[in-house]
């Protein structure tokens, strides 16, 4: 039996591979191809004449595309679209009418084009951040994007607390100066500013603590007034505003990433994509130019690979588990969990400590005469914090090593547990602080009973919030600056003096992502709570980002070598916004419950006055025209929100039936490409045994 069919037993070898579906589009591919089965002209051949019709007179052309159709979309050999293009550049065309057909559509077109790539080349450390993935991998790289994009939530909330408060204040009203010294209201005597002369530790500490001179300026809540001098602009309307728009705009920015991030996720999860061969073949940037560029996208390909087969070997080693393998397992991680939880009841008891006895250590006669240890017990919770945040990390990182879960779901359970770690010790050190203010939560105790917080030990209790949160920023960014300096410097130094394999043994180093990024979210949470009382925060974090970002790419090429174990990039992009996402919503509990339920300090502050600060919007609004008042009163009442409500179901409804009936139209087009490829399979097999059977004859 011939190859190419005639008579014989069964169907030929060209019929059956005319029945794939690639020869299905054979006559779509222009001139020069040919089906399966039939004789093709030599290759070197049709290669010298292909040539020979790109260098000389204009040939015949292949057949014309559908005007609707470009060329870049056609199914063709790519020597077939270039010649197709020669002769049409050849060819004379008429202009068409109006600006389509001239050349200024050309140039518009490139100009556009080139508008809207400006935001992407504005965008910061763009070459740095390829060089770090190429050489560290994705997840190093998305640690130094999750700084970048913090720094922009950062810039835009000093640009909403500059615009709407602070400029005003200096441009509109008078600085207000700070209350007289020994006068005594209602609620007790407030004096920030210390009188007479004052030495330079003095100085020193409360430049470190927010108080003194520091504590009556922009930075802390009780600087703002009620009322601008000679103005009638609404400071504490514009303090509230710029607080919820900052917000608003960083939840918003916060779920597009989680949400990019999360389809990432999904796609790669799901098992649609063939792990190695969509990075084999998809992977590779054409337009790269230059050695170095070329070598970047080598070495992060390689680690994608190198993830994957990770994955796939961790896999491989769950499948081959037996049920007495599993029931040991279990029990193990079982064990480590329960540790887990006991090293972390004993974290939040000594942050609880730290924090309990901190108003009675400061009344001390020995603190208040010296400063260095005054300064010391203000900083008491910072440093426990601190500490428990540095120490328990690494022990986590290793208790979850030995559970045996993958690279990428262990960086999870890390994130995890150090979230719980750091978020959940602030949660306690907020408490700590809401007991001192409310009286352990009894406005009618002796203490809050005449202006509903404690005002003998807190008379402005907004600034000592803010002043704690500004000690816990400060300390943050000398920890990230001292490590480095005390730990990673020396330790790169000892290890290149022994020498030997003790000597690689001290001197590697790994930049531990999870960690890292888990420092990011704790810095930020700590603005996002204390931007209220203190407003220029997100101008201190701002430059912590910056020095904390030059610092760490320092230390990542002076001090770290390439991770020994990598994880998926697509684990970043999800999993680190969400626990940014985390921290937002901790954050805003405290925040609002201080706006809706704590009554405003009486001595400090834009709300002075007010049954609680969320009171002013209501004032406010009782100043305006009677039509503004009845809109902005009926957004509140049902008449408003049952249509809403009503058009918010429907709509939600209506996404969730779209999205069901896309749902099940990828799960019968994941079926049809699994036929298809099960089809090929036997297309494959029938092809072997037909060449078998030729063999034979």
């Amino acid at each position: 039996m011939e190859a190419g069919g005639g008579s014989g037993e069964g169907p030929s070898l060209s019929a059956l591979l005319s029945k794939l579906p690639s020869s299905a589009t054979v006559r779509y591919r222009g001139p020069g191809v040919h089906p399966w089965g039939e004789p093709e002209p030599p290759l070197e051949k049709s290669r010298k004449e292909s040539w020979s019709q790109r260098q000389t007179a204009p040939v015949a052309s292949p057949v014309e595309p559908p005007e609707s159709q470009a060329l870049r979309e056609l199914p063709w050999p790519i020597e077939a679209k270039q010649l197709l293009w020669r002769l049409q550049a050849q060819r004379p065309t008429k202009p068409e009418p109006g600006i389509r057909g001239s050349k200024g559509a050309l140039l518009l077109g490139r100009a556009w084009a080139r508008l809207v790539g400006v935001p992407k080349m504005l965008v910061p450390w763009r070459t740095i951040l390829t060089k770090i993935g190429s050489q560290y991998g994705a997840g190093t790289e998305s640690y130094f994007g999750l700084l970048r994009f913090l720094l922009g939530l950062n810039i835009l909330g000093v640009l909403f607390q500059g615009i709407l408060t602070l400029l005003p204040l200096l441009l509109l009203g008078s600085i207000p100066g700070p209350p007289s010294p020994g006068v005594t209201k209602p609620c007790g005597s407030y004096d920030p500013v210390p009188q007479g002369l004052v030495d330079y530790a003095t100085h020193l500490t409360n430049l470190l603590s927010g108080e003194g001179h520091l504590e009556w300026s922009p930075l802390f809540y009780g600087f703002y007034p009620v009322q601008l001098t000679g103005s009638t602009f609404q400071l504490p309307i514009a303090y509230l505003l710029s607080t919820f728009l900052s917000g608003f705009l960083c939840l918003l920015l916060i779920l597009r990433r989680s949400v990019s991030g999360l389809k990432q996720t999904l796609l790669i999860e799901s098992g649609v994509l063939t792990s190695y061969s969509h990075r084999v073949f998809s992977a590779w940037d054409f337009g790269l130019q230059g050695s170095g560029p070329v070598e970047l996208r080598k070495r992060a390909i390689r680690y994608e690979l190198q993830v994957e087969l990770e994955e796939a070997s961790m896999r491989k080693l769950a499948e081959a588990r037996t049920r007495a393998q599993w029931a040991g397992l279990w029990v193990t991680r079982i064990l480590l969990n329960l540790l887990v939880l006991a090293l972390l009841a004993a974290a939040f008891y000594g942050v609880y400590w730290a924090t309990d006895p901190d108003k009675n250590l400061q009344e001390d006669p020995v603190v208040q005469a010296t400063p260095l240890l005054k300064l010391l017990i203000a900083y008491l919770p910072s440093i426990f914090i601190s500490t428990a945040n540095l120490i328990l990390p690494p022990v986590f990182s290793l208790i979850t090593s030995l559970e045996g879960y993958t690279r990428s779901r262990q960086v999870q359970l890390i994130l995890l547990r150090t979230v719980v770690l750091r978020l959940a010790s602030l949660v306690v050190l907020l408490v700590s602080l809401w007991n001192q203010i409310t009286c352990e939560g009894k406005p009618e105790a002796e203490a809050c009973a005449a202006c509903g917080y404690d005002y003998n030990i807190l008379p402005c209790w907004e600034t000592r919030v803010g002043q704690e949160m500004y000690k816990l920023l400060l300390f943050d960014l000398l920890t990230c600056l001292a490590v480095p300096l005390l730990i990673q410097f020396p330790r790169k130094l000892l290890g290149s003096m022994c020498g030997g394999r003790l000597g690689r043994l001290v001197e590697t180093m790994e930049f531990q992502v999870p960690d890292e990024v888990l420092g990011l979210v704790y810095g930020q949470t700590l603005v996002w709570v204390g931007g209220f009382y203190c407003p220029l925060l997100a101008l201190l974090n701002t430059v912590k980002l910056l020095l904390t970002f030059y610092l760490k790419r320092f230390t990542l090429f002076a001090f770290c070598s390439p991770a020994s174990r990598t994880f998926r990039a697509s684990t970043a992009n999800f999993f680190f916004p969400l626990v940014l996402l985390l921290g937002l919503a901790i954050s805003a509990v405290p925040v609002l419950y201080g706006i809706f339920v704590i009554p405003p300090s009486k001595l400090c502050g834009p709300f002075q006055g007010q049954p609680d600060i969320w009171a002013a919007i209501p004032n406010a609004i009782q100043g305006l025209s009677q039509g503004a008042q009845d809109f902005l009163f009926f957004l509140g009442t049902l008449s408003f929100a049952v249509p809403l409500m009503l058009v918010s179901s429907v709509l939600m409804v209506y996404t969730l039936t779209l999205a069901t009936s896309y749902g099940r139209l990828v799960s019968k087009l994941k079926g049809h490409l699994k036929m298809e490829s099960e089809s090929k399979v036997l297309l494959a097999q029938r092809i072997v045994e037909l060449s078998g059977e030729e063999r034979d004859l």
